[in-house]
């Protein structure tokens, strides 16, 4: 049975087009995906993301069972509201899921992860959690709506109580704090995003979650869906787990290294895989290409180097460059002339550092 958000009726009666997302009927657009992407590039834009699955944790062992769960440090959280990215991972240091964790307690951390490894994470968590004797407590009752653009701070922050205003617009990036919105909702804002743009995402219950996307669209936010999703997060560099990386590809592997904290005395699962690897030499390395003639980059095409086969990862045409660009895993070492096989022809591509698009403009080089 394929799942629905509470938001589903709102989304067709918009006309929306859907798609099964991991199990869940999702809107892949509502018209124009292009139109869709400019419009967070440029101005503001919302999608619908309460498929991703919120997790609490409490116990007075919570910060010690996250440093034992986590690849990143969970000791860099010390104020209220903060976030950290992370990676969970198996004994092979591989990539059960990427998350998000909010620390809203020394007994109380939050986690937002992914909706389709939602069974797998959840077995995982509430099996480790058993030794720390944390309790895991899923929050289906939460829907979420991310809203993103130059403009998305300002048309969230006009919503909400006028005695959290200036609370809210003062949250630094990665940070969380409870507001007031229309008409009294609870909200849990997030300055937190998947699109290379500032913004928020909102936790909202979800009983209130028409009524807050509806105020959101009169305040001149536009309904966007998974498709602009997916192009701006490629544009701006961010993995997409289950395409870009996996339980067989490591972060070294997933240009995630700054997401591993090799600190000292801390052995969090997966860490002994990691640092052999690391020894050893790391054997393949994800890498940004842009495809400068006219053609797509996609998901699953051959990648021809100096070292041997690789393969594109995400790979799209990117509306804010009128191009396609593309994540790739290659042997690692010097790659040489680097080419794509489309379709049965030899495409040259240019080999460059990722992000693709930063603060709605292309990065140097690109």
């Amino acid at each position: 049975m394929t799942e629905k958000t509470v938001l589903n009726a709102t989304h067709r009666a918009l006309g929306a087009r859907m798609v099964d997302f991991g199990g869940w009927d999702m809107p892949i657009n509502y018209g124009s995906q292009i139109e869709e992407h400019h419009a967070v590039r440029r101005d503001a834009g919302m999608f619908d993301v309460s498929h991703m699955t919120v997790i609490d944790l409490h116990g007075t062992r919570t910060r010690e069972f996250l440093r034992h769960l986590l690849a990143n440090s969970i000791d860099k959280l010390k104020v209220h509201g903060k976030a950290l990215y992370s990676c969970m991972l198996n004994e092979r240091g591989g990539v059960i899921d990427d998350l998000i964790v909010y620390y809203l307690g020394e007994e109380f951390f939050r986690l937002v992860v992914n909706a389709a490894t939602r069974a797998k994470d959840l077995a995982w968590i509430e099996n480790q959690a058993k030794t720390f004797d944390v309790q895991v407590k899923e929050r289906p009752e939460f829907a979420m709506i991310a809203v993103q653009g130059p403009h998305a701070r300002a048309k969230v922050l006009g919503l909400l109580h006028e005695v959290d205003r200036a609370r809210i617009e003062k949250l630094g990036k990665f940070t969380a704090a409870a507001a007031q919105g229309p008409n009294g909702m609870p909200l849990f804002v997030a300055r937190t995003g998947y699109t290379g743009e500032d913004g928020f995402e909102i936790m909202v219950p979800v009983e209130h979650a028409v009524a807050l996307w509806e105020t959101l669209a009169a305040a001149g936010v536009a309904p966007a869906g998974l498709g602009a999703r997916d192009t701006l997060r490629l544009e701006a560099g961010m993995n997409l787990y289950g395409q870009d990386m996996d339980e067989s590809v490591t972060p070294w592997e997933a240009s995630l290294g700054w997401t591993v904290a090799l600190d000292e005395g801390r052995d969090f699962i997966g860490r002994a895989a990691l640092e052999q690897q690391k020894a050893a030499g790391v054997p393949r390395v994800m890498v940004g290409l842009v495809l400068d003639e006219k053609g797509v980059l996609r998901h699953g095409q051959k990648v021809l180097t100096a070292n041997g086969e690789g393969e594109i990862l995400s790979g799209s045409f990117a509306p804010t460059l009128n191009k396609a660009v593309a994540f790739a895993r290659i042997p690692a070492g010097e790659p040489g002339e680097v080419h794509v096989d489309i379709r049965g022809r030899d495409v040259p591509v240019r080999l460059v550092k990722y992000p693709f698009v930063r603060d709605g403009k292309p990065c140097e080089g690109i």
